[in-house]
């Protein structure tokens, strides 16, 4: 099961902020949800502490029926995509996506399997042996869109600023986002400011103000 469930989730600051109040959802299996709303208004912690990034105060989420609370952010069969690409620039393509699998002593014939489906559904294996360095901006968004499917998540975290402001790159970001989420079944949560970009993407928005989730009549009044 590659379901989200959050109960009653809460997050707070030493200061006394409280940046998420009492949210609960649930998330199918294979779902695509946007969340929308105000920059501070919580939608990127959530994010960051089902990819446990960010401490939880209180509340529970769970993936399927495993609760993630304790579990450590390697072993969460979670897939992140934030700001940074963090792609090591001294290795080539390939070193970087299958660095994970690497890591974890793959078996060399499944890692080189499984990156080159990889680039193959993100239309990139002819700068496989090219550094990052060498690389466009598009190319290296694609390059760890590839290694973050190449680990096979349940579910795929994608926030707004991974495309770094590029119009035409944030538009081929969530076209990439939406055939992997479409095609490989991977359950996907995405964040965005864009009221329009959201609805655009025709999938189910999670409105959010001020830590808390609200009905989309009253985001909008």
């Amino acid at each position: 099961m590659s379901s989200i469930t959050l109960k009653n989730l809460n997050k707070a600051y030493p200061n006394g902020f409280l940046s998420v109040k009492n949210v609960s959802l649930f998330i199918e299996d294979g779902e695509f949800v946007t969340f929308h709303g105000p920059s501070g208004c919580g939608k990127s912690t959530i994010l960051r502490m089902i990819g446990g990034l960010e401490e939880i105060t209180s509340g529970e989420i769970y993936l399927g029926d495993v609760l993630l609370n304790e579990v450590l952010p390697r072993d969460r069969r979670l897939a992140m995509a934030f700001q940074n690409y963090a792609l090591y620039h001294g290795l080539n393509v390939y070193e970087n996506i299958s660095l994970g699998l690497t890591l974890r002593d793959f078996p060399k014939n499944i890692i080189d399997t499984r990156v080159n489906s990889a680039v193959e559904f993100l239309k990139i294996s002819h700068i496989l042996n090219k550094k990052i360095r060498s690389i466009t901006e598009a190319e290296k968004q694609k390059t760890a869109l590839a290694r973050a499917i190449v680990c096979h998540p349940s579910v795929f975290l994608v926030d707004e600023d991974f495309s770094r402001g590029n119009p035409r790159r944030r538009a081929e970001m969530l076209r990439d986002v939406l055939r992997i989420n479409q095609e490989l079944k991977i359950t996907t949560l995405y964040i965005t400011n864009d009221y329009q970009e959201a609805v655009n993407l025709k999938k189910r928005i999670v409105f959010m103000k001020d830590g808390e989730i609200i009905p989309e009549e009253e985001y909008l009044s």
